[in-house]
């Protein structure tokens, strides 16, 4: 990685693990995540304007099709981590959540024949990255056993981090098709901020459908729009300048995985704030595991 992809991954990492400390103290439901995204696609709307001619006339229909099914994974991202947030504590959800896409993404790369982008270095950070995850949820080290994963907080953290990767993977294949065609004349960032607002509609658009669906969803998104729509509306604020600031990362790395995995520095900062803010219990694994997690995330960055 450059030290300027390293930087703003740096940067992104300390507002993921802002914004979702803001919602896990809101108990987030679908609705909450539905006006934080439909927040982040308005505040990204001035390049409807700005870019209309490409948006309209440049973009393929590969690329439509990429982004509606991102939009689809981040939809089931946010609906995931709400449930898991009900369900538990963030320094639980919020490590499994951040770390298990890593493997994902790498799995998925060396299954493209992409495999020598990413380096042994690399592979030995995310072993380590994925080791800590499965101590997070322990409160004793004799306690790793397979059933104490089977609860409502792991089962949805694991969901939540099925959408990253999905979304994460969509995402940097849109973006090298949009970067290397000869229609895209705006430069990385406008190609990034065009990419944002259209995969924020699509995950607006996915929300609003799962969240009407319901009584209990029609009656969340009443009760948000008119009584507390404020922490929403800065969680999408927050949520879209934090994965602004990643797509363009993007541009400056070999490989996808590279970003997903040093993005996992939010993971000890995220488990940190659920217990010196939230006041989570501290457990001996859930601290190793975070320290294992951060010496990969070293190794990753080394990588």
């Amino acid at each position: 990685m450059s030290i300027l992809a390293i930087i703003l991954v740096i940067i992104s990492a300390f507002m993921h693990a802002g914004w979702n400390l803001l919602s896990k103290r809101q108990h987030p439901s679908s609705a909450f995540f539905l006006v934080a995204s439909f927040t982040g696609a308005l505040l990204l709307s001035p390049v409807l304007v700005i870019y209309w001619d490409t948006i309209a006339h440049g973009i393929s229909f590969q690329v439509w099709l990429l982004v509606t099914m991102a939009g689809f994974f981040m939809a089931l991202y946010y609906i995931a981590l709400a449930g898991a947030y009900q369900a538990g504590d963030i320094s639980i959800a919020y490590p499994i959540a951040r770390s298990s896409p890593v493997i994902v993404v790498t799995i998925v790369t060396l299954f493209l024949g992409r495999g020598d982008q990413v380096s042994q270095l690399c592979i030995a950070g995310i072993i380590l990255v994925v080791g800590g995850c499965f101590l997070v949820p322990l409160k004793k080290f004799n306690d790793l056993r397979l059933k104490n994963y089977f609860n409502t907080t792991c089962t949805l953290a694991l969901l939540a981090a099925i959408g990253t990767s999905g979304y994460s993977l969509l995402d940097d294949e849109a973006l090298r098709l949009l970067r290397t065609s000869p229609q895209m004349t705006m430069g990385n960032i406008g190609i990034t901020l065009v990419y944002a607002f259209g995969e924020s509609v699509m995950a607006s658009i996915w929300l609003f459908f799962y969240v009407i669906a319901s009584q209990k969803g029609r009656s969340e998104i009443k009760i948000l729009l008119f009584l507390n729509k404020k922490n929403a509306v800065f969680a999408g604020l927050s949520i879209q300048v934090t994965y602004g600031i990643v797509l363009i990362s993007m541009a400056f790395v070999n490989n996808v995985s590279y970003v997903v995995g040093f993005r996992q520095l939010s993971i000890p900062l995220g488990a940190a704030l659920g217990i010196l803010v939230l006041k989570e219990k501290r457990s001996p694994p859930k601290l190793v595991g975070v320290i294992i997690m951060f010496m990969g995330l070293i190794l990753l960055a080394l990588g």
